[in-house]
């Protein structure tokens, strides 16, 4: 039985066919053309590399948390009066006095947490930065500066699922070099593809990846990193007076996800390696994990909500750095008017750029 052959172009992907004026193989879409040998080699190396990617975890962690759990109540020690909270809180306040509750037997066993950061910042803090993070962005309403109500505020314990990996890689990049130059007439523009092959490995410590379907991935991850050398192992005392849950994602289902922030750092850490290239892109990247295992912790992570002609807005702070986050509303305004600035700047120096081309010329 005969076999189709195709090649596919390192550059744009299209087809590529021998073009017999040239005697090499060309791709009618970019027109790079390429040696039939250099194919045949690239194609053996990548052929070479591992037929699929494998990256399995050990997730036993926090593995006996039960498939029944139900909203609990629960009396305060300090006013007997009763508190109603969902399975996954862990700690909060009584709503009657405002005494710290930790609600220590869902955190207990296997539910208990490896590690916790402690909080390193208060909650003044967490205003003066929130202050300092809307007074830094240029383009915010005015009246937002001074109209806008902090509604809520809070410090929460966030559980996280740390894994820890080797990591070994092949990856294929897409990478280009841009010449420039120019005449008396015109400006010239040569770009050159190349395809880069890099392999090797890499260990990842304690890649960090939310547990709690309340809190937003990309927010969590935005007020990264933390530094982990200030973790201790769990005690409860440290929940007290901040709220806190347990986790409701678990490990297993963390996976997909630490997967994808370990494929990502890889082809980022292998592409650094790739110097002298005007862009480097990752194409083809088959990674294969091993010793893959995670451990439980819970962050410290401030939440503060403000309101603004009738909108929420919501803004993270990492409770060990100070690093804030959050949307914000747009002066549209000042928004167009800085564009109209910086165009009018470009527009200048692209007018005297062509004045003095043209006094050279005449010169």
């Amino acid at each position: 039985m005969a076999t189709i052959l195709q090649y596919k172009c390192p550059c744009c992907d299209g087809k590529i066919e021998f073009d017999s004026s040239l005697q090499q193989m060309k791709c009618p879409f970019c027109e790079t053309t390429f040696d039939v040998s250099t194919l045949q080699d690239y194609d053996e190396i990548l052929n070479q590399q591992a037929p699929q990617e494998e990256m399995h975890w050990d997730t036993d962690a926090g593995s006996e948390w039960g498939q029944n759990e139900y909203m609990g109540v629960f009396a305060c020690t300090s006013c007997g009066g009763e508190l109603m909270t969902n399975e996954t809180t862990a700690a909060t306040s009584c709503p009657f006095c405002g005494n710290p509750v930790v609600l220590t037997g869902r955190l207990s066993g296997d539910l208990k947490p490896d590690f916790v950061i402690p909080f390193k910042l208060d909650k003044e803090a967490a205003k003066a930065a929130l202050k300092a993070h809307i007074s830094s962005k240029k383009l915010v309403p005015k009246l937002f500066r001074s109209d806008s109500h902090l509604d809520e505020i809070k410090g929460v314990y966030v559980p996280f699922w740390l894994f820890d990996a080797d990591a070994d890689a092949n990856i294929e990049y897409r990478a280009t070099r841009i010449r420039a130059w120019s005449d008396t007439r015109y400006n010239y523009t040569e770009t050159s593809h190349f395809a880069l092959l890099r392999a090797g490995s890499i260990s990842f410590d304690r890649v960090p990846v939310d547990g709690s379907s309340k809190m937003a991935d990309d927010l969590m991850e935005s007020i990264e990193p933390f530094d982990f050398s200030q973790a201790v192992p769990f005690q409860s005392a440290y929940l007290s007076g901040f709220l806190a849950d347990r986790y409701d994602v678990t490990a297993e289902d963390s996976v997909a996800r630490a997967n994808e922030r370990v494929k990502r750092s890889t082809e980022e850490a292998f592409a650094r390696t790739a110097t002298g290239y005007s862009s480097v892109t990752a194409k083809n990247s088959n990674i294969s994990l091993s010793n893959g295992k995670a451990k439980y912790a819970l962050y410290p992570v401030w939440l503060l909500q403000t309101s603004w002609q009738g909108n929420n807005y919501l803004f993270a702070m990492n409770g060990q750095t100070g690093k804030m986050v959050g949307d914000l509303p747009m002066d549209k305004g000042a928004y167009w008017r800085w564009w109209a600035l910086w165009a009018a700047i470009l527009g200048a120096l692209a007018f005297g750029a062509l004045l003095l081309l043209r006094l050279l010329e005449i010169i």
